[in-house]
């Protein structure tokens, strides 16, 4: 926790310190709404029972990893003035029995963790500001280790493609939009 405290500390010094250009605290305003939906996502997968106690185990260090990268995406927009997004804010949707199985609630989050990644690493090329760049990349890492865990539930490797794709801003938000009403 101390690392994740120190991170949000110096993602919100950074923001205080250096004007953040409209175009980055975009891509904040964004992540945010996809580490909200990765933490209803998460609250909803644990609830359900429907993985042993390792994945369970697994489940619930991605949910504390997405609480952390959410309180990171917000300190960018708290240290530029700006009041971040908040669960209440949206109205989360899935498709219909997204959660009735280990397998629905697998397929879903290849799906969402593959769509997170893509958002980390796109906002690593399009962010202009370089002290934003770091921490978003380390973000990726972490999302790819959620992805790593999914892919492994499914019954396939835990080990991926190469190079992840990244994701524009637009295809980011598509993603969000599509989960949200």
């Amino acid at each position: 926790m101390l690392l994740a405290g120190s991170l949000t500390g110096s993602l919100a010094h950074s923001a205080a310190a250096d004007a953040i250009p409209e175009d980055d605290l975009a891509y904040a305003r964004l992540l945010v709404g996809m580490e909200l939906l990765a933490l209803d996502f998460y609250t909803r997968a644990i609830v359900t029972r429907h993985f042993g106690a390792d994945a369970s185990k697994y489940l619930k260090r991605a949910l504390l990893n997405e609480k952390e990268h959410l309180r990171a995406a917000s300190g960018i927009l708290r240290g530029a003035s700006q009041t971040p997004a908040l669960a209440a804010d949206f109205d989360f949707l899935y498709p219909k029995g997204s959660f009735g199985s280990k397998a629905s609630i697998t397929k879903l989050g290849v799906r969402l963790e593959t769509a997170f990644l893509g958002a980390y690493l796109g906002a690593v090329d399009g962010l202009g500001t370089d002290a934003l760049k770091q921490p978003m990349a380390r973000i990726a890492a972490s999302e790819a280790q959620h992805l790593s865990v999914f892919t492994r539930l499914a019954g396939r490797g835990p080990i991926g493609i190469s190079f992840p794709k990244p994701v524009t801003i637009d295809e980011a938000s598509n993603t969000l939009d599509a989960f949200t009403s």
